[in-house]
């Protein structure tokens, strides 16, 4: 992460229907992932491999997986200065028949932090409920 920038700290939590295995494969497999953000992307679903989501705007590496319960990515925006990174963590747990998203990216960019804030809601969440719940039904 680069130095001398103000930064700040996303935190949201959110319900999805489908167990956390499917939540998982959703987020780390690539035809999923483009599935439901409607965006092309690229995952090397194994820790260390790069991943580049959304049509190329964002990119990164993987530092932690735990199938099914956490993903844990180096995570960048494209219009962040050069080297910057957020913590990006994502943690699951089972909820009766559905999971909780617990999600955390630190070191954002505090200029960036409205647009991500809203943006992890409205082209993550969101799609990602829906796409889960049409999976569901069949």
């Amino acid at each position: 992460m680069s130095q001398n920038r103000e930064v700040r700290h996303v935190q949201q939590t959110v319900e999805l229907s489908g167990p956390p295995e499917a939540v998982y494969a959703a987020l780390m497999d690539a035809g999923q992932h483009a599935a439901f953000t409607g965006f092309d992307a690229e995952i090397d679903a194994r820790e260390g491999g790069a991943f580049v989501t959304c049509g190329g705007r964002n990119s990164g590496y993987t530092l932690v997986l735990v199938p099914g319960r956490r993903i844990v990515q180096a995570w960048r925006h494209r219009d962040w200065p050069e080297h910057h990174y957020s913590i990006a963590t994502f943690d699951l747990a089972p909820m009766g028949r559905g999971t909780r998203l617990s999600f955390t990216q630190m070191g954002v960019p505090a200029d960036s932090y409205d647009s991500l804030d809203e943006g992890w809601r409205t082209t993550y969440w969101g799609p990602l409920a829906r796409y889960l719940a049409m999976r569901r039904r069949g």
